[in-house]
């Protein structure tokens, strides 16, 4: 927490360092740099966050019926559980519907795969004024088949030079990347898989695979941390959130919007009529 009392910029604080290796076991799953003390303190900064993103969300939205071609694309990956899912609803939730895109991307079908991987990511893009969230992503092209040995290693190291030029080209086109790794610990996917075994209302969620991908574990880790460092630029960073906590990881990526949309500041377009004129022809008539 700064002196003034505000929160410091999570944008440096969560950013993965550019050029850098990183060891995820060396980042936090449960604790961030900075931020609410405990869930009723971050629930109720979450909501109140939620009522500034709404306003933002509709300047933007307004701007973009002007020719204002500015975006918002929300990138979430992480390990089954840590929750992809949770935060759209919790966090993209707390925009108008109207003025969001969400998808969810899972194996590509056999359609997707006649085409190159970027194919179906570029179908899903945000529009001018929209805000766009990825539940999954292109990075899954590098990372599972990375990890099971589904595709030659040439082709995965190409892969993350075209997922560069792709994040530039997003870049160059007035979209704002903000690309959220939620960080989970191993103990704590085990619990939150044992609570779906347990509740018959999220059994459906639940996969005997999601056990023996536990056992690739350590794959998964590097091959994220690869990912992670390969393809974080200045315009298109990396954020490691803490994930063990739900309401934590829910409050850091509002507030990563939060920072991002404020940057942005989009503004209501001027009128291409005069106000008060309309108000007197409303008024005779």
């Amino acid at each position: 927490m700064a002196k003034d009392g505000k929160h410091q910029d999570l944008r440096t604080l969560l950013r993965v360092p550019g050029g850098e290796h990183l060891d995820l076991a060396e980042y936090d799953t449960r604790h961030g740099p900075a931020g609410p003390k405990d869930k009723a303190a971050g629930r109720a900064e979450t909501a109140r966050t939620g009522k500034r993103l709404a306003e933002l969300q509709e300047r933007l939205w307004a701007a973009g019926t002007a020719g204002d071609r500015r975006r918002v694309l929300l990138v979430l990956q992480g390990m089954d559980t840590s929750g992809k899912g949770g935060t759209i609803k919790h966090v993209v939730g707390l925009f108008n519907p109207a003025g969001c895109r969400t998808m969810g991307f899972k194996a590509p079908t056999a359609e997707e795969r006649e085409h190159d991987f970027l194919w179906r990511i570029e179908k899903e893009l945000p529009r001018p004024g929209e805000i766009g969230a990825f539940d999954r992503s292109h990075y899954e092209d590098v990372l599972v088949p990375r990890v099971r040995a589904l595709a030659p290693r040439d082709e995965i190291e190409r892969r993350y030079d075209e997922i560069n030029r792709f994040e530039q080209r997003l870049a160059d086109d007035r979209v704002t990347l903000v690309k959220c790794f939620l960080h989970l610990s191993f103990e704590e996917q085990r619990r939150r898989l044992l609570r779906r075994l347990d509740r018959p209302d999220k059994r459906w969620k639940f996969s005997p695979g999601d056990i023996d991908d536990r056992a690739l574990w350590p794959a998964y880790q590097e091959a994220y941390e690869i990912a992670l460092h390969r393809c974080s630029a200045p315009h298109a960073p990396w954020y490691v959130i803490p994930a063990d906590r739900k309401w934590y990881r829910d409050w850091a990526v509002a507030q990563l919007l939060l920072e991002h949309l404020e940057a942005l500041d989009p503004r209501y377009p001027e009128p291409g009529f005069d106000p008060a004129e309309c108000r007197e022809r409303l008024l005779d008539h």
